[in-house]
């Protein structure tokens, strides 16, 4: 049986995950790796998960371990919801739809939303995990420019202004693979394009809540909603998703996308067909973990804090080690940064010999639409201990100075 010629045509815009193809190669022990988007596993709430799951199953064991409704546990909607209204913007219970981690929401959008051939704007470069969801569809990807304000407004006007486009995606808070953020500025001017064209934005916040400088900004889903001069979410076209895997654990996979009732009831048929509901299980307990508002802000302090520190050693130490040729971004939060090697240099080539060095990273290009990025590569710093941090970025810096002797 030669199942290639079998398979769909679409499913050859099926790609392996660069990351986890990585993630492999550093399964090893004695790897440093800086690869993986991952949280630092000794931070994980270990008995609130335990504390959570036996009071689900003592509790309410039999309605944990049923089947459940495809929107999600009210009450775990309910307290999103809450979360997420503010002065300006009411958010409703049936906005909310529970996912399987908010990369199952990228699926359910791109299943609801596009036809092949649709014209999508995304960042450059960009989170890959969309590409991968949304490439089968055969979209024409058009890609707006970033730097250290996130996404060049100006830029995305002139496309708008030259031609329709279906849908827009951005990670406004320390965006993988860069860690820029959103300017306020830029995010009313994005808010009011979003006005202007009726313009959907998927907007994905997995990383918001882990800010270590600077003060924080709304959501572009609330900024639109001032814009609109409105507080109903079924007003705007801001699909905002976010996630519990990077404040409270990714093993229980869930996470939400808050929308106008129609998209949250499109995305439920999608939702139906795709895995029924969310393990019913796992949102009981996330939600008996999370009820208690303060355990979950004082845990995500903590995270703060710890990775705050992370985030600068492995900023200093790269001041120390790197050559001047090699630049990076400074994020404000989030768990990447991005390296700029000079040009002609291969980011795949390099990891090669880092990897002899037992280091690891992701190279970008992957990241990036069109020809670009080869001389570039994310780090992750929440993932590594201290010690090796700074170990791992030493080695990596005596790599690259004698790579760049060699290139220049």
């Amino acid at each position: 049986m030669t199942w290639d010629k079998l398979f769909a045509k679409r499913t050859a815009q099926m790609k392996r995950s660069t990351v986890r193809e990585i993630l492999k190669l550093t399964s090893q022990p004695d790897v440093i790796s800086f690869a993986g988007g991952l949280p630092a596993p000794e931070l994980f709430p270990v008995e609130r998960i335990q504390q959570a799951a036996e009071l689900a199953l003592t509790e309410r064991g039999r309605e944990a371990l049923q089947y459940s409704t495809s929107e999600g546990m009210p009450e775990l909607r309910g307290w999103i919801a809450d979360r997420l209204s503010t002065e300006t913007l009411k958010v409703e219970p049936q906005n909310i739809l529970i996912v399987s981690g908010s990369q199952q929401a990228q699926d359910l959008v791109g299943k609801i939303l596009f036809d092949e051939g649709d014209a999508v704007i995304v960042e450059n470069p960009t989170y890959v995990g969309m590409l991968t969801a949304w490439r089968p569809y055969l979209l024409d990807f058009a890609a707006v420019p970033t730097d250290h304000d996130g996404m060049q407004t100006d830029a995305l006007e002139a496309l708008l202004e030259k031609r329709a486009f279906k849908a827009a995606y951005s990670i406004p808070n320390f965006q993988n693979p860069q860690g820029v953020t959103l300017s306020y500025e830029r995010r009313i001017k994005l808010a009011a394009l979003l006005a202007r064209y009726d313009l959907p934005l998927y907007e994905d916040d997995p990383y918001g809540a882990l800010r270590y400088s600077g003060a924080a900004l709304p959501s572009v889903q609330q900024v639109e909603a001032v814009v609109r001069k409105t507080s109903a979410l079924d007003d705007c076209t801001t699909m905002y998703a976010g996630t519990f895997s990077k404040t409270l654990t990714p093993g229980l996979r869930v996470g939400w996308i808050a929308a106008a009732f129609p998209v949250i009831d499109k995305l439920v048929q999608a939702k139906q067909a795709a895995d029924l509901h969310t393990s019913t299980l796992n949102q009981f307990i996330v939600y008996e973990a999370v009820r208690d508002g303060d355990f979950l802000d004082e845990h995500i302090a903590r995270l703060r804090e710890v990775y705050r520190q992370r985030r600068d050693l492995m900023l200093r130490t790269m001041e120390e080690c790197f050559p001047a040729e090699v630049t990076w971004t400074r994020p404000d939060g989030g768990l990447f940064l991005l390296v700029t090697m000079p040009e002609g240099m291969d980011a795949t080539e390099i990891l090669k010999l880092a990897l002899e060095q037992k280091v690891a990273f992701v190279p970008a290009e992957s990241f990036h639409i069109g020809e670009m990025g080869r001389n570039t590569f994310r780090l992750n710093f929440s993932n590594a201990r201290p010690e090796m941090i700074e170990a791992g970025i030493r080695r990596l810096g005596a790599l690259l100075k004698e790579a760049v002797r060699v290139a220049l």
